[in-house]
Formats: structure tokens, sequence, C-alpha cells
């Protein structure tokens, strides 16, 4: 889905209908997702800057405006991440605030099934604004089973392995980050991947390294070293 920027004559109402969207996808949740999307809104409503398409605020900041402590927004924060509902533009690190916008796509897909629960007109308008883009979608297992169509499940030591560990223990984070790694080899030590940008790169470097680490030793073997191409 494609949504229209947020800027211009209209963007008053393009903005209210998003929150609207977020808004009802939030309380058709589960509680902890309630509480997400509250906090998202708040945040957004208050501190959001349409022009640059982020919120630059600081966690203590945060943490005042939620009425919480700065550990509740670092963990509410990386839920909302790992849910792809907002994207980190830039991390914070040595003292420097992090920067993240909103994924419009994410909460378009997730927000759908609520719009006839608004209204017929707010309908129509979602659908309208957010024009679905037509994507082939192939499972992790469909895709296993079409690359080795005899061999089964991933097997142990391959690459394929890897995916799947990741898929069935970490979804978020493999649906997010993971899944848009491609292999390239293994040799020595050494762990080449490509990535589709730079921002995945780094991404996974600063947040994740750990845990790819340690699910592609399980599979690979001793890695020493990750080497990303982009």
């Amino acid at each position: 889905m494609e949504p229209q920027k947020l800027t211009g004559p209209e963007a008053g109402v393009l903005k209210y209908d998003l929150l609207t969207a977020l808004s009802v996808a939030g309380l058709n949740g589960t509680a902890t997702f309630q509480m997400s999307v509250l906090r998202l809104v708040a945040l957004v409503t208050a501190r959001y800057n349409w022009r640059t398409d982020e919120f630059c605020v600081g966690q203590r900041d945060m943490a005042r405006m939620w009425s919480v402590n700065e550990r509740t927004v670092k963990r509410e924060i990386k839920r909302l991440v790992e849910a792809s509902i907002v994207i980190c533009k830039r991390a914070g690190v040595r003292g420097r605030v992090g920067a993240y916008r909103l994924n419009y796509t994410e909460i378009a897909r997730l927000s759908e099934p609520c719009w006839p629960l608004v209204g017929p007109d707010f309908e129509q308008r979602m659908r309208a604004r957010y024009r679905p883009v037509e994507t082939k979608i192939i499972k992790l297992e469909r895709y296993l089973s079409e690359a080795a169509p005899d061999e089964g499940p991933p097997q142990p030591g391959t690459w394929a392995g890897v995916m799947a560990i990741l898929a069935a223990e970490h979804p978020h984070l493999y649906g997010a980050w993971f899944a848009r790694l491609t292999f390239q080899s293994c040799t020595h030590g050494v762990l080449r991947l490509k990535t589709p940008s730079s921002f995945i790169q780094r991404y996974v470097e600063m947040h994740h390294m750990g845990l790819l680490v340690r699910v592609a030793e399980r599979e690979l073997g001793p890695v020493e070293k990750v080497l990303f191409e982009v």
C-alpha cells in the first residue's frame, strides 16, 4: 500500500484519518497492544514532525509524557519497532536522541480490517489513499520446498536452517529484518550477507548482530566475522 504524503492542503484530514485507523486497530487488539497504540498516538499528536516525517524525542521526555519510567519507554519503542509500526531512522547512541518515523504501509495493513468499523466514508477514503500493490508473498516453508523439493525440511548446516530457526523463534524480527538478508557465503569463519539497504545493515549490526551470530553458529559453525554487501 502506497500512502499519499501527509503534507499539503489536505494534510489535516490525512493525519486525522491515519490516527483514527491506528486508534481503532489498537482498540481491537490485546490490552498490551492497546496501551502501545495509546502511547504512540499521544506521542505522534504532541511531537511528530510531519515536515521531516519523524519524531525525535528523548526517553526522559517520553517517560514524563507517558507517566512511566525510562525502562518502560525502551521496551515500548522496541515493541513498536519489532511490530514494524515505527521505523528507526537514526539510532540513539552516545547521548544522541534517536529518530523514528511512522510506517504508513504497515499501519494501513494492520488497520484495514477495522476501517469498516469507522464508517463507509472513512473506508472509501482509506482505500483510495492507501492503494493495494500487488505483491507475491511466499511463505518460508513453501520457499524451502520449492528451492529443494526432494530434500524435505531444511537440513542442519545450511543458511535455510538459520532462517527457519529465526522465523520460528523470532517471527517479528525475522519478518522485519532477517528475511531481507541474502546469504553469499560462509568460509573460514567469515559469514558474508547481502542487504537491500545500508539502513538495514546498520540496524542489524547495532541491534540484532548477537542473535544473528548465535543462530548462525548453531547451523554453520563458528562465526568470527560478518561482512555485509549492499
